[in-house]
């Protein structure tokens, strides 16, 4: 039985072959039109062909010059009882790094099939083609600058992001991806993105649409502009991410004393902070050892020069439970971040850094005019204009006398 059927499989796959060998290579080659009118209203004209055998297929269309523009070049074709079809829309791509594909003229063409079998026979056939176009202006990505092209994304305010700018000459769909130093991931950044002629802006912080931030290393970004009538605009430019990280901090220790005090004493708060992160966090004073009274704010002392800075700063502050002011007012004392005296500062008087590893200790002084028998006061870290880091830590009472 085993022998009959293994018979029977070897004659079928016999007349499979012989049936193969029998049909042409290629056959019935025709075009849905004999004229294609592209409007960019998505017009196309299909090119359909049947394969008889195993073969390589190169589609075509040359125009009354002889200019060759090749569809598909040596594409591997398998036999099938359903024809082959290929859309064209009027453009095919070219050997141009920037231009990849261009709508062609309009013009008389010659649509030309070719396939070559395994065994080295080849068999070719064309159509007529007549192409209708218009004049239309490419959609060139012109003046492009990114700026810094080196970023640090570590939230310190200093080159955190960079900004894409460029100018388009007409309407046209933009894809901007940015792909990983080896070229094996590509990470999307801005997906068909509908763009008006006119200069245009995007800003990449170093992280993925998903928010997580790519490691260190020398990226490609690729901008990528299609109008209408198809044609295909491509620019590419190195963007470098180096330093990048996420701040981290952590307050390892509190203490407030003395916790009882009497109207217009001062209490002394002691603060250490280390950073736990793998990125330099940067801070600004008041400077550990400096004095308030609970009738100011960081903001209004020193002529206004401690004021919030936005984004890249660190502090660590102290607030109190019956304090009424809003976020903006939050932990209105606030002291430096930094080990060292202002004078050794990175710029000193200034700005200071904090290390990865590294722990400060600081020493704030609040001088009690507030007339409330019992004040709850706490420490936190802040990065202003971000957010409250540590909120309500290290809570102490601290009872007033009169």
């Amino acid at each position: 039985m085993q022998r009959i059927i293994a018979l029977l499989l070897t004659l079928t796959a016999l007349l499979l072959l012989s049936s193969c060998a029998n049909r042409p290579l290629l056959s019935d080659v025709r075009l849905s039109a004999s004229e294609l009118r592209p409007t960019g209203a998505g017009e196309m004209v299909t090119i359909a062909y049947a394969i008889g055998r195993p073969a390589q297929v190169t589609v075509a269309l040359v125009d009354d010059q002889g200019q060759r523009y090749v569809l598909r070049r040596n594409e591997p074709r398998l036999p099938s009882d359903e024809p082959y079809v290929l859309r064209f829309d009027g453009t095919a791509p070219t050997n141009d790094p920037v231009l990849l594909r261009r709508m062609l003229p309009g013009g008389t063409y010659a649509v030309i099939v070719e396939a070559v079998g395994d065994d080295g026979v080849r068999q070719t056939a064309e159509q007529p083609l007549t192409i209708i176009g218009q004049e239309a202006p490419l959609p060139l990505i012109e003046n492009l600058v990114i700026y810094p092209d080196t970023i640090s994304p570590n939230a310190d305010a200093i080159d955190d992001v960079a900004e894409i700018t460029y100018q388009l000459p007409t309407t046209a769909t933009v894809d901007i991806v940015i792909v990983s130093p080896d070229g094996r991931e590509t990470y999307p950044f801005v997906t068909a993105a509908e763009e008006e002629p006119a200069l245009q802006k995007h800003v990449w912080n170093g992280r993925t649409v998903d928010g997580t931030l790519l490691p260190d290393g020398v990226y490609t970004l690729i901008i990528r502009a299609r109008d209408r009538f198809g044609n295909l605009v491509e620019r590419r430019n190195p963007i470098t991410i180096s330093g990048g990280g996420q701040p981290e901090a952590l307050i390892t220790y509190s203490y407030m004393a003395p916790q009882s005090v009497m109207l217009g004493d001062v209490i002394t708060v002691t603060v250490r902070v280390r950073n736990t992160g793998k990125v330099p966090i940067r801070t600004y004073g008041p400077p550990s050892g400096y004095e308030y009274d609970t009738n100011q704010v960081f903001s209004s002392v020193e002529d206004g020069a401690y004021v919030s800075r936005s984004g890249g700063f660190w502090r660590v502050g102290v607030d109190w439970d019956a304090n009424s002011g809003d976020a903006a007012k939050r932990y209105p004392y606030r002291w430096a971040l930094s080990p060292r005296p202002p004078e050794q500062w990175r710029v000193p008087f200034e700005e200071d850094l904090l290390m990865p590893g590294e722990e400060a200790e600081i020493v704030g002084r609040i001088r009690i005019r507030q007339p409330e028998t019992k004040m709850g006061f706490y420490v936190g870290l802040i990065q202003d204009g971000v957010g409250f880091f540590q909120d309500r830590t290290g809570r102490t009472i601290i009872n007033v006398g009169f």
